[in-house]
């Protein structure tokens, strides 16, 4: 049910309605709702854990379906990220594709 209140824009009238007067759920308050990350904060994330993978592993090779949890217990889906990145390497900016060049990325 709180994915419901979290999301309550993206409901239609009639599910508003009905959550309103059959279980009396509400909208959640701005405060509760998550803040929405930013491009740079998604690449801050998966950056941090590409680092953090390339330093116990030495190397970046990750299977597509791999999770690397960061030291503050936040998940990164690394190797879908990477898969992306390989597809995507032409829009990548100069930076960034230097911070991958010093992980020996593979691309």
């Amino acid at each position: 049910m709180n994915a419901q209140r979290l999301g309550w824009d993206d409901l239609l009238p009639a599910q508003q309605w009905l959550l309103e007067n059959t279980l009396g759920l509400e909208p959640a308050a701005p405060e509760e709702r998550p803040a929405k990350r930013t491009q740079d904060d998604k690449w801050a994330l998966n950056i941090a854990a590409a680092r953090k993978f390339h330093a116990r592993e030495g190397h970046l090779t990750v299977v597509r379906k791999h999770i690397e949890r960061l030291d503050d217990g936040t998940d990164a889906k690394l190797g879908l990220w990477v898969a992306n990145l390989r597809r995507r390497a032409d829009k990548l900016t100069e930076q960034r594709h230097a911070d991958l060049d010093a992980l020996n990325m593979r691309w």
